[in-house]
């Protein structure tokens, strides 16, 4: 066999779908398409049908997996054990330090998205919408009242879509040692110092 004709080794769902993500994050969603992925993959556009019918399959995935990690990491974090409102809350403050839990440059491109996708808004409503109730449910469990920890909720998302929109870049060590006073601004309560010495050692601090 010669050497040009040696087929090129098929990509997996995930390989078009982590492409496609980061082109979303680099470009915007214009910037999703199927020939820039096969090249930046070095394959075929045919191979893309392997995996998806067309290019809104693959965008529909795209949102599907900004859900699924995003939200469904947020929510699944408030749900945690907790002995704590404090440490239940640093659970939730997992999320901003471990990107396999929750990808802010992923959440600012859906919104950017959104903002010219009428459809795609409706599923970011929803998905704020859960986020919302997921968190308020949580300070809920330890005794506040739903007024209470309505308004918490709100002063913690919008803080972080604050910190995302604005692309805040800050030392990581100085943010992580931040962590035990915003943690007592939103919950109104001291976290000890056993409920940080584990928040960061999970986090590799």
């Amino acid at each position: 066999m010669a050497k040009n004709d040696i087929p090129r080794p098929r990509a997996s769902e995930t390989m078009w779908l982590d492409a496609a993500l980061d082109l979303l994050i680099t470009a915007g969603v214009d910037g999703v398409k199927i020939m820039p992925l096969a090249n930046h993959l070095g394959l075929t556009r045919t191979g893309f049908y392997h995996h998806f019918r067309d290019r809104e399959a693959l965008l529909d995935a795209m949102i599907k997996r900004w859900e699924d990690k995003n939200t469904g990491n947020l929510v699944a974090q408030c749900a945690l054990y907790a002995e704590t409102i404090c440490e239940a809350m640093f659970n939730l403050q997992d999320c901003w330090f471990q990107k396999d839990l929750f990808d802010a440059q992923l959440d600012r491109a859906i919104r950017n998205w959104a903002d010219h996708d009428a459809d795609l808004k409706q599923r970011v409503d929803a998905a704020d919408a859960q986020r919302k109730s997921a968190i308020k449910s949580m300070f809920e469990r330890y005794g506040f009242t739903p007024a209470d920890a309505e308004v918490r909720t709100m002063t913690i998302l919008y803080t972080q879509v604050g910190y995302i929109a604005m692309e805040i870049k800050e030392d990581p060590t100085g943010r992580i040692d931040r962590v035990p006073r915003y943690v007592e601004l939103f919950t109104g309560q001291t976290p000890t110092d056993s409920e940080i010495r584990r928040f960061r050692a999970r986090n590799g601090y």
